[in-house]
C-alpha cells in the first residue's frame, strides 16, 4: 500500500472488489503485507495470507464457486444449523445469502478496531428465509485483520422477533496444511466427542494428540478456549482461540469420502484440515432481544514457540 506502519491509513487498507461471479468482496491488508478477503457472497472469508503472500487457507481446486452451492474452502458461515442436524438445508443458509456491509454498526469494544482493518457485514432474514426458518434476526458479523496478521471474526445474533428461537453454529474452518499425516491437533485431549462416522456416538479421546490416518468427523464438547494445530512439515502452528463457541468440529474426508465429493479433488484430503469453532451439542436459545456474540481469532506461529515445556497452549 505504500503506508509505513507509522502513519498506517486504516481506511486505504479497505479495498471493495468484484469476485470472481461479480459478487461484492471486501479485501483487508495489514500495513506488513497480509491480507484477508471476503466475499459478500455467505460473509465467507475466501483467502486469509501471511505477510509472505503465503495462503493459510485451504479452497478446493474443483470447488464450486457460485450459488446455489457453498464453497469448499475458506471460512463458511453455518447458521442457523450446522451439518443436517436439522429440517434446513446442509448447513443452514447464511452460506448461501448475499449480505450487506453494514456502515453504522453497534459499537464493540475498543481493542476489536484499534489498530485493524476490519469490515463489518449484516444479513437479515429474505421472506424465502422466514418461511423456511420462521424467526427474524440479525446477524452482524465482523471481520478484523491485525497489523501482525492475525485474522478475527466476531458474530453477533439478534433476536428481533416476538418470540424465541435456538440455532446452532460454526466457523466452518477449512485450514491448509503441509500433508495431513505429518498434523496433530492439542487441546482436545481427553474431552468427549461425538462421531459422525458412527452415529454420533459419544466417545472420549484417549490420545496425548489428535493425528490423522483415515476419514474423521467429530465433534468435541465443552472444549477449551485455546486450541493448537501443529504442521510439522511447514514447522508452523495455527493457534485457535474462541469465545461463546463450546464446540469443536475436526473433520477430514480423507480418500475414500474425496473420490465421492464432486466439488473436491480426490488428493486434497492431504492438503486440508477443518477445525471449526462451534455450537452444536446444546443450541443457543435466545428470548426477543436478546444477542450472542461468538468470537473466532486464529494467529500462526512458527512450531518452534510451540513444545511440552512451553505451549502454545499456555495462552501464547
Amino acid at each position: 500500500m505504500g503506508h509505513s506502519a507509522a502513519v498506517w491509513d486504516q481506511r486505504a487498507a479497505i479495498e471493495v472488489t468484484k469476485d470472481w461471479n461479480g459478487i461484492d468482496q471486501v479485501v483487508l491488508r495489514s500495513p506488513r503485507g497480509a491480507s484477508a478477503r471476503i466475499s459478500l457472497y455467505g460473509g465467507q472469508v475466501t483467502s486469509w495470507r501471511n505477510d509472505r503472500g503465503e495462503e493459510l487457507l485451504f479452497t478446493s481446486s474443483k470447488a464450486i464457486l457460485k450459488a446455489p452451492k457453498g464453497m469448499q474452502g475458506g471460512i463458511p458461515i453455518c447458521f442457523p444449523q450446522f451439518g443436517s442436524c436439522g429440517l434446513l438445508e446442509k448447513n443452514g443458509f447464511a452460506r448461501n445469502k448475499i449480505w450487506t456491509i453494514d456502515d453504522n454498526p453497534p459499537p464493540l469494544p475498543t481493542n476489536d478496531s484499534t489498530g485493524k482493518a476490519f469490515v463489518d457485514l449484516l444479513l437479515k432474514p429474505s421472506e424465502e428465509d422466514l418461511k423456511s426458518w420462521p424467526h427474524s434476526f440479525e446477524f452482524r458479523l465482523r471481520v478484523s485483520l491485525a497489523t501482525n496478521g492475525d485474522l478475527t471474526m466476531i458474530s453477533r445474533i439478534r433476536n428481533i422477533d416476538s418470540k424465541p428461537f435456538s440455532f446452532s453454529f460454526a466457523y466452518h474452518t477449512y485450514l491448509s496444511v503441509s500433508d495431513i499425516s505429518e498434523v496433530r491437533i492439542e487441546g482436545l485431549e481427553t474431552l468427549d466427542y461425538l462421531d459422525y462416522l458412527c452415529q454420533k456416538e459419544r466417545f472420549t479421546e484417549q490420545g496425548d494428540a489428535i493425528t490423522f490416518e483415515n476419514e474423521v468427523d467429530r465433534v468435541y464438547l465443552s472444549s477449551p478456549n485455546i486450541v493448537a494445530v501443529l504442521d510439522h512439515e511447514k514447522k508452523r502452528t495455527f493457534v485457535i482461540r474462541k469465545e461463546g463457541l463450546p464446540d469443536v468440529v475436526v473433520w477430514n474426508p480423507w480418500e475414500k469420502k474425496s473420490k465421492t465429493m464432486t466439488d473436491f479433488g480426490d488428493e486434497e484430503y492431504k492438503q486440508m484440515l477443518c477445525v471449526d469453532a462451534a455450537v452444536i451439542e446444546k443450541p443457543i436459545m435466545l428470548k426477543p432481544g436478546e444477542e450472542w456474540k461468538g468470537r473466532l481469532g486464529i494467529t500462526v506461529v512458527p512450531s518452534s514457540y510451540c513444545s511440552e515445556h512451553d505451549p502454545c497452549l499456555s495462552g501464547l
